[in-house]
């Protein structure tokens, strides 16, 4: 973490002395040495790690999203929980008319109860 969000300070322009917060060291100031300023890498890399932990998040249900309304942590994990309930009781009954018919196919007393209470004679 950065301690300020400047590069340096000028302690004296007229000396020609610097501050280096990051480092905590006064030095000189020359002419043959470049300096360059973080600040816009370091709020770009600040974004994309947040973007990082919302892809994180995404992996699990009760997390918050970075661009999704307050207080909705939890959506997600409310529909997967209705959607699995009415799938299993879809699959259910499925499954159950599947066994029916092969326990009517296999077994003729039960056939006739089918043949009957579907109107046949």
């Amino acid at each position: 973490m950065r301690c300020s969000k400047m590069g340096f300070v000028r302690v004296s322009p007229e000396l020609g002395l610097i501050f280096d917060p990051m480092k905590g060291v006064v030095s000189e100031q020359r002419a043959d040495v470049v300096l360059f300023t973080f600040d816009p890498v370091y709020e770009r890399i600040e974004k994309m790690d947040k973007v990082a932990d919302d892809l994180v998040n995404q992996l699990v249900p009760d997390n918050e999203l970075l661009s999704s309304y307050a207080r909705r942590g939890k959506a997600s994990y409310i529909a997967g929980l209705y959607t699995n309930i009415w799938v299993g009781f879809i699959i259910g009954l499925v499954l159950s008319f599947v066994l029916l018919l092969s326990m009517a196919f296999t077994n003729p007393a039960t056939f006739e109860i089918v043949k009957k209470a579907l109107g046949g004679a």
